[in-house]
């Protein structure tokens, strides 16, 4: 049975909000280029295959960054790949610089870009040194909405400090997916993190630009509920408040509850099962946790080991293996 929202849309509106289009390309070029291997099984056989990987949010491992943020859906799928990989680390309490978190993201997706991942760091940190440690749930929240709302986020910037300078932020530039990667954000200066912008107006701003958004923004009613309850509001302030609203996080359905984080009965009975078939792995796993097949606190300069067969250029994903500790107070 039809869904209302497949009934209430015309084909050509349904099929562009899902991405269909998209998939169908990518479906194509990968058909194309591995066509020998595919003709011993089958063209049906390969679309039924992508496709229920498209479904089951497979089909972004170890893909390149342009494809994992082409839709929403490939968004979600890469956090939820993500957090399920390596949640271990955040079950053992271990605590990442912002580069072994941007490491662990390489080995997901090579050329993913390290101003993305310090990005979600600095939501994190604050005023702090970047080379703090973090926690695996602080980094996952943070790293949730800076890369499902990137675009949003810098639209946001600008909007901030044009009310910092006293411009009209309705002015604005809204920034498409390729031009807003590398937008500067605030910088966190003494007068910036004291004072902040008057939440009322900043909330105008946002509820025009959610009005006219053609990418991803979070809910205005949770936007409103944010902003509603302070009188003023840093940029980082707002993306905090982002990153810990329960709300907005069951808004995306990429990740569970920050209370079951480190629970996924489903993967821990598939690598039970996984391992039971190695020879003389489950002896040693005893003794072992899980987390000793993760990269460990302190990884050499390493490059992904994963490209996929499409993926022509080669990608350098660097990790100067940080070791050093500054003090940090969670928040």
């Amino acid at each position: 049975m039809l869904s209302s929202e497949r009934l209430a849309l015309p084909d050509y509106e349904y099929l562009a909000q899902r991405h269909v289009l998209t998939y169908m390309e990518d479906a194509v070029c990968q058909l194309l280029e591995n066509r020998e291997d595919i003709s011993q099984y089958g063209i049906a056989r390969f679309f039924t295959e992508y496709f229920n990987s498209v479904c089951q949010g497979t089909h972004i491992l170890f893909r390149e960054f342009s494809f994992i943020q082409a839709t929403p859906h490939n968004r979600a799928s890469f956090l939820r790949a993500f957090w399920r990989c390596f949640r271990t680390v955040g079950k053992n309490g271990d605590l990442l610089t912002v580069r072994e978190y941007h490491c662990l993201l390489q080995l997901l997706c090579p050329d993913f870009p390290l101003e993305l991942t310090q990005k979600a760091a600095r939501i994190v940190l604050m005023d702090d040194a970047m080379d703090c440690l973090m926690s695996f749930s602080d980094f996952l929240f943070a790293f949730q909405i800076q890369f499902y709302y990137s675009e949003f986020l810098d639209s946001v910037a600008a909007i901030y400090q044009d009310l910092l300078s006293g411009k009209n932020p309705n002015t604005v530039i809204v920034p498409t997916s390729s031009s807003g990667q590398h937008r500067q954000r605030p910088a966190l200066g003494e007068a910036s993190m004291l004072e902040g912008v008057e939440a009322s107006v900043f909330y105008q701003c946002l509820e025009n630009l959610c009005d006219r958004q053609k990418y991803s923004c979070p809910p205005p009613a949770l936007v409103k509920e944010i902003l509603s309850s302070v009188q003023r509001l840093t940029f980082y302030g707002f993306l905090v408040a982002l990153s810990k609203h329960h709300g907005l996080n069951q808004a995306l359905g990429a990740l569970p509850d920050k209370g079951d984080l480190m629970h996924d009965p489903a993967m821990d009975e598939e690598l039970e099962r996984l391992l039971v078939q190695v020879p003389g792995l489950v002896n040693s796993i005893t003794t072992t946790t899980e987390a000793s097949y993760l990269p460990s606190r302190t990884p050499p300069r390493v490059g992904s080991p994963w490209r996929p067969l499409h993926h022509s250029h080669k990608v350098d994903a660097e990790s100067d293996g940080s070791t050093e500790e500054t003090d940090e107070s969670e928040t």
